[in-house]
C-alpha cells in the first residue's frame, strides 16, 4: 500500500470515502460527526493498493502536538500492516512540520495496536460518537 498526503480534491475525496465506509457504514458513526468543520485545517492521508483507496487518516497541528485523527483501514485491507504504514507516514509528515509529540484518541479496542507503535495511554476512558476512547501520546 502506498500512503500519500492528499494533494488534490480527488485524493481528499478518496480519504473521505474510506472514512465513510469504516466509520459511518461499519461503525455507525453519524455522518455529520465524521466529516466536520476541521477538515480544511487538516492534512489528509490516503492509502492506495492497486489504485483502490483502502486507508485514511488526518492530522492537525494543535498545541505542540501532531494530533492524529480519523485513522482507519477498510475491512478488506486489514491484517496486512497497512495501519502501521499509515501511522509511520503520518508521523514522518509530523516531523517535517517540526512536531516532536503525537497525540490521538484511540478507540479502546485499538489501544493494543497503538501501544505496539509506542503510544501510551494518558487519559481515563471517555465516549466519542458513542464509542469508548482513551487519549494516547508518543514522542516522535
Amino acid at each position: 500500500m502506498d500512503i500519500i498526503v492528499a494533494e488534490n480534491s480527488i485524493q481528499q475525496q478518496d480519504a473521505f470515502q474510506v472514512r465513510t465506509l469504516v466509520f459511518v457504514e461499519e461503525q455507525k458513526v453519524p455522518a455529520d460527526l465524521e466529516i466536520d468543520e476541521l477538515e480544511n485545517e487538516s492534512i489528509h492521508f490516503v492509502g492506495y493498493e492497486d489504485d483502490v483507496p483502502g486507508a485514511a487518516g488526518r492530522m492537525r497541528l494543535v498545541d505542540g502536538y501532531a494530533k492524529m485523527e480519523r485513522i482507519c483501514i477498510r475491512k478488506e485491507f486489514r491484517g496486512k500492516q497497512f495501519g502501521h504504514k499509515l501511522m509511520w507516514a503520518m508521523e514522518e509528515e509530523a516531523k517535517k512540520h517540526g512536531m516532536q509529540k503525537a497525540k490521538l484518541n484511540a478507540q479502546t479496542r485499538a489501544i493494543p495496536f497503538y501501544e505496539r507503535l509506542g503510544y501510551t495511554v494518558v487519559s481515563e476512558e471517555f465516549m466519542d460518537a458513542g464509542i469508548p476512547h482513551k487519549t494516547m501520546t508518543k514522542q516522535l
